[in-house]
């Protein structure tokens, strides 16, 4: 009867290790397989990442690409930090009050309406960056800066507005420079 004990917990001990053997060589084909497939994510996260670059052009490529349609620019390098800024000519245009202010509330609507599709169409085309009316009721009613390589395109753009047609606004446009490329803050 001992034999017969002692063989069954010998059976019985063989057997469980045997099986943690086996759990723990399936837990680590799992792991493994987990890890590659981490792996996978990884470089197919990397490979996306890098078909998603966009190139930017040097300064001195944007210089001459400015340069060619007609822009003007020149460098300026700020004291401070040593780095050469682009710095491009623009066109503010003055939206004033006009002689005509005298349309009724539903041609003044209207006016708006047609003034703000211009403004729209302006930023859409690339030739305004942008539009904005003044917080008071004083002469100068609001600005647009305009994108453009002249005056003449500058001004020439602000006046085909519909309320500068129907004379409600009227334009005076100044060239400015600004940094290429800096955003308001």
């Amino acid at each position: 009867m001992k034999k017969t004990i002692l063989i069954l917990m010998l059976a019985l001990a063989y057997f469980s290790c045997k099986k943690e053997a086996e759990t723990s060589i399936s837990e680590t084909n799992k792991n493994v397989e987990i890890e590659e497939e981490i792996k996978d994510v990884v470089s197919e996260e990397v490979d996306v990442t890098q078909t998603k670059q966009i190139e930017v052009p040097t300064a001195k490529e944007l210089k001459e690409a400015l340069t060619a349609k007609g822009f003007k620019t020149f460098d300026y390098v700020d004291e401070k930090t040593k780095d050469t800024i682009l710095m491009q000519q623009y066109f503010m245009a003055f939206l004033k009050s006009g002689p005509i202010r005298g349309q009724n509330e539903e041609e003044s609507a209207e006016l708006q309406e047609q003034h703000l599709a211009h403004l729209t169409k302006m930023y859409e085309l690339g030739y305004a960056d942008i539009s904005g009316p003044f917080g008071d009721n004083g002469n100068i009613r609001g600005i647009t800066i305009y994108n453009v390589p002249t005056l003449e395109m500058a001004d020439s753009l602000a006046n085909a507005d519909p309320m500068v047609k129907a004379g409600r606004l009227e334009i005076e446009v100044h060239p400015w420079w600004a940094a290429k490329g800096y955003a308001l803050r």
